[in-house]
């Protein structure tokens, strides 16, 4: 059996399903993320499975315990939340210690547990600090050190990072990473931002309006996605309809359908035999550091396109250029809105 198991959540608020016959399993050791748009019901589900909020129907079970109707207390549960929480008359140490302190755990063993948090979680040295004098990054990991330091089953994360500078918060989804896989604490992280979610997570649970629509691997996401939804969320696709496909490539596609490819498998101007091919012309191009995106117009449709950045062989704009790229990298989409490949 899995070491975190939610069965048929529902949650309403009055009148208004937010969450709609939710299920997912988390192994021991894992670090599962919820990811999604905002208001598709993440953080919500993150607060059950704290303990925080009510539910209308259905099970959640740690360790092969039924914790549905347990208090937040008594659940065994570290929760970091956005907005770090910290007690500013505290200083950090004070701050880390306060959970060990309510468990009574004697003074010797909390200044062992204590020490040995604040080396992991970089924050030697700042322990006499109160969090007013601490930056965003320093605060976070405060949050996270007192989180950890009581030896939770499971620790929460709810966008724990969105607050934060681009530069520092992949430095420390870095860390939270390496601070997981050091304690092998069982961990569910809550973002909006894919490549987040992408970088730290083992397995991501993709949501949207109160469904999980796919969970999976980072990679099974983003290769074999099993709806538009999620190949329009994770990572960029071009999205054809059948009858435009058919226009563009002289081809046969059903008019049923959409179809996606996504820019990384389209080539430019290649020398190698392609099933689909179209002439085009540059209309932008964007630097993303290692990638370049161009984008191209063909008989009215804008097509993405990624090439490796490799200094040389630029495209420029107003360039007539071909496209390029072949049958077994289209994705299908029905209308219903399931992915065949």
């Amino acid at each position: 059996m899995s070491y975190f198991v939610i069965n048929n959540i529902k949650k309403n608020y009055k009148d208004i399903e937010v969450l709609h016959d939710v299920s997912l399993e988390v192994q021991r050791g894992e670090l599962a993320t919820l990811l999604g748009p905002s208001g598709c019901g993440k953080s919500t589900l993150l607060r059950i499975l704290a303990g925080l909020e009510s539910i209308s129907s259905g099970t959640v079970f740690l360790d092969g315990k039924d914790i549905t109707n347990l208090p937040p207390q008594d659940r065994n549960i570290g929760m970091v939340f956005q907005e770090y929480s910290l007690f500013p008359s505290m200083t950090v140490y004070d701050n880390i210690e306060f959970g060990l302190k309510r468990r009574r755990v004697g003074k010797k063993e909390r200044a062992r547990l204590v020490d040995e948090v604040l080396a992991m979680t970089d924050l030697k040295g700042k322990e006499n600090k109160y969090p007013s004098t601490l930056s965003g990054g320093e605060k976070q990991r405060v949050a996270l050190a007192r989180s950890v330091v009581t030896k939770p089953k499971v620790l929460l994360l709810d966008e724990p990072l969105s607050a934060i500078d681009a530069k520092l918060r992949r430095s420390l989804q870095d860390r939270i990473k390496e601070l997981q896989r050091e304690l092998n604490i069982t961990t569910i992280f809550v973002t909006h931002d894919q490549d987040e979610a992408m970088r730290i997570s083992d397995t991501i649970h993709l949501m949207n309006n109160g469904l999980i629509e796919q969970s999976g691997s980072p990679l099974e996401i983003y290769s074999s996605p099993n709806s538009l939804f999620v190949g329009s969320f994770v990572g960029s696709y071009n999205i054809f309809h059948g009858i435009d496909m058919n226009a563009l490539f002289s081809a046969n596609f059903e008019e049923s359908k959409s179809y996606g490819i996504r820019p990384e498998k389209i080539k430019l101007n290649s020398t190698e035999s392609s099933a689909f091919q179209a002439k085009g012309v540059v209309l932008d191009l964007v630097s993303m550091g290692s990638v370049i995106r161009y984008i191209v117009e063909t008989n009215d449709h804008k097509i993405q396109v990624d090439k490796l950045n490799e200094g040389a062989d630029v495209f420029s704009i107003g360039e007539i250029v071909t496209i390029h790229f072949d049958e077994q990298d289209i994705f299908s989409f029905r209308r219903n809105e399931h992915a065949e490949k």
